[in-house]
């Protein structure tokens, strides 16, 4: 099916997170290499199950939550059946199910997420210590500690901030105080002004 911008423009946010499509390679190899052999993993929306299957190659337990039962039907079907006894499967919505007990690592590859931070707190409030993720900045794959102290927004200087309700962006300064050491900088942080905006929605 090919969407018009028309029809793009017109998709509200459970439509968005409904959409699916594959990740290249590089991007399976970034998420692969911050996997180990002793994390339980859950993989938030996992699509026909093609990182799920390879990550349980390395973890301990893979739990793979997926919306679409085609999807995972999909997945199945790939492997002839025969699934690894480390990888669990579960359909339904990631914002209504429970997330399961121990998991030490999420991941969401989502670059249209729209609940970055609900996702964020259930992987926190089950003991998991990091999500891996291309959610906040729409590209690329970075490693959000979970389990950190964030700053308010207020309380940083001029640079790059990543914040725990999910929107990036540069804080403005003085134009003689930016350098390229403040340009590698990204800051945790929380109450941004994006944080206000989504309140008043």
């Amino acid at each position: 099916m090919i969407m018009t911008t028309g029809a793009l423009a017109r998709l509200n946010d459970a439509e968005w997170e409904m959409m699916w499509a594959p990740y290249d390679e590089p991007t399976y190899q970034a998420v692969l290499a911050h996997i180990q052999p002793h994390d339980v993993v859950l993989d938030i929306g996992a699509g026909d199950l093609r990182l799920a299957l390879r990550m349980a190659q390395i973890a301990q337990r893979v739990y793979a939550m997926e919306l679409q039962p085609t999807l995972l039907r999909r997945g199945l079907a790939s492997t002839g059946g025969a699934m690894p006894q480390n990888l669990i499967l579960l359909c339904g919505d990631a914002r209504m199910l429970p997330f399961p007990p121990n998991v030490t690592v999420g991941v969401l590859l989502m670059r249209h997420c729209f609940h970055f931070q609900l996702y964020a707190e259930k992987l926190k409030a089950v003991g998991a210590q990091k999500l891996i993720t291309n959610a906040r900045w729409h590209l690329g794959i970075e490693v959000v500690p979970l389990s950190i102290s964030r700053l308010y927004y207020s309380e940083i200087p001029m640079g790059w901030y990543a914040c725990w309700c999910g929107a990036t962006g540069f804080k403005v300064g003085p134009a003689e105080q930016l350098t390229p050491e403040v340009e590698e900088v990204v800051f945790e942080v929380r109450n941004c002004p994006n944080c206000f905006t989504l309140e008043e929605v």
